[in-house]
């Protein structure tokens, strides 16, 4: 591994911290909140008109045909700056590398621009009721009819689905195939008749998920992505991007270290809490860990895309990726909240809340890094299985 940057990747840097640094919004409502959606979406848009929004992707969808080290070095940039989460992800980081994997190009042309724009969100339809870390388990069927599908089932914890244009999810198309079988992998306009999209509460009262029903809902066939009875194949390809690279890159895990350390400079100098806090001298030891693992996280991802650049692959290797960042994103949080003791339990609304709640906040929502993009307990077992190649237990 080279962690040499030439000048075309410094002077990349260069002009995209330019250009951050002159545009990153402030004050935003939580994306979550449809004033908080729309907000995001026009940043988005600034995002997409400076060809900022999909740097990796080729110039006719409004990339800049960036190789992948160009683009870990804008996401470190984007989260350096402290710009906002994105509102597009699930369609730019999950969907779209499966479209230019296993998608035609009529879908591709009907779908990557305005994916890229904002201008048309994705929702993320896997999870059902009785089915969630289990995917394979999944009941919502599919029959043919003619040149359409008719699609009936229920998918649920689909983010901010309520605000979304589309959804792409599984579905089962051959009811007496295998459960890894007989699955066909769909591109759902949300306005379709029949689907029903009913918000789920989040921990703030806001709309971070929904439920979808659909009632023999009619989806003509060339939104098939993959193939029918493909889907399985298709869906992994979308799961190693959610858990290898794209969804969670190192910049973000960088960006919230550099935060820690600087919280506990302030508490030590009493910036923070009104006076010297007194803490733990094992905190010190905590903080340097937390820092050193998000380090060794961003040069793991640099030998990933290396060796990705000279013709590798990423497989099964992507689950201990997913262990490591959803773990690391937990730590750094826990160690946040201990370092601010008391403090860390004001809400995001609280005039002394420290640095806006921000901490509590992402707490809660580190937890919820264990578990989605398929729970670590799974994760592990890919990991004895198919990296060490230990025996399945019975």
């Amino acid at each position: 591994m080279d962690l040499t940057f030439s000048p075309q990747h410094e002077a990349f840097r260069a002009e995209a911290r330019v250009w951050l640094e002159a545009n990153v919004p402030s004050g935003l409502a939580s994306m979550n909140t449809a004033e908080g959606y729309r907000q995001h979406l026009e940043w988005e848009r600034k995002l997409f008109d400076a060809r900022w929004a999909v740097v990796s992707w080729p110039e006719e969808y409004g990339g800049r045909e960036a190789d992948l080290m160009e683009w870990l070095i804008f996401e470190e940039e984007y989260y350096r700056s402290g710009a906002p989460g994105r509102v597009t992800q699930n369609g730019i980081f999950l969907l779209a590398p499966t479209l230019f994997e296993h998608g035609t190009q009529d879908q591709r042309d009907r779908y990557l621009r305005d994916m890229a724009s904002g201008a048309k969100t994705w929702a993320q339809g896997w999870s059902e009721p009785n089915a969630g870390s289990d995917l394979a388990g999944l009941t919502s069927r599919a029959r043919q009819d003619g040149d359409h599908w008719v699609l009936n089932g229920q998918k649920t914890w689909s983010t901010r689905a309520v605000f979304c244009d589309y959804l792409f999810g599984l579905f089962r198309t051959d009811p007496e195939a295998t459960r890894h079988r007989g699955l066909t992998y769909f591109l759902v306009p949300l306005d379709a008749e029949g689907v029903t999209v009913r918000s789920v509460g989040g921990l703030h009262d806001d709309e971070a998920f929904a439920e979808v029903f659909f009632e023999d809902v009619r989806v003509h066939e060339r939104d098939v992505l993959g193939g029918v009875n493909q889907g399985w194949a298709v869906a992994m390809a979308t799961a190693s991007s959610e858990r290898g690279l794209s969804l969670r890159s190192p910049g973000r895990f960088m960006a919230t270290a550099d935060r820690l350390l600087d919280l506990y400079r302030r508490c030590v100098s009493g910036e923070v809490g009104g006076g010297p806090l007194s803490l733990d001298p094992r905190l010190a030891d905590d903080v340097v860990r937390c820092w050193m693992d998000a380090d060794a996280y961003r040069l793991y991802t640099f030998q990933a895309v290396t060796a990705l650049m000279g013709g590798g692959t990423m497989g099964p290797e992507a689950s201990l990726n997913k262990i490591f960042w959803s773990e690391l994103d937990v730590r750094l949080h826990e160690t946040a909240l201990a370092l601010l003791g008391q403090l860390a339990e004001l809400d995001i609304d609280a005039d002394e809340a420290v640095d806006h709640g921000r901490w509590m906040d992402g707490f809660l929502f580190s937890l919820a890094g264990p578990i989605y993009a398929g729970t670590n307990e799974i994760q592990r077992n890919v990991v004895a299985e198919r990296v060490l190649g230990l025996p399945r237990v019975k």
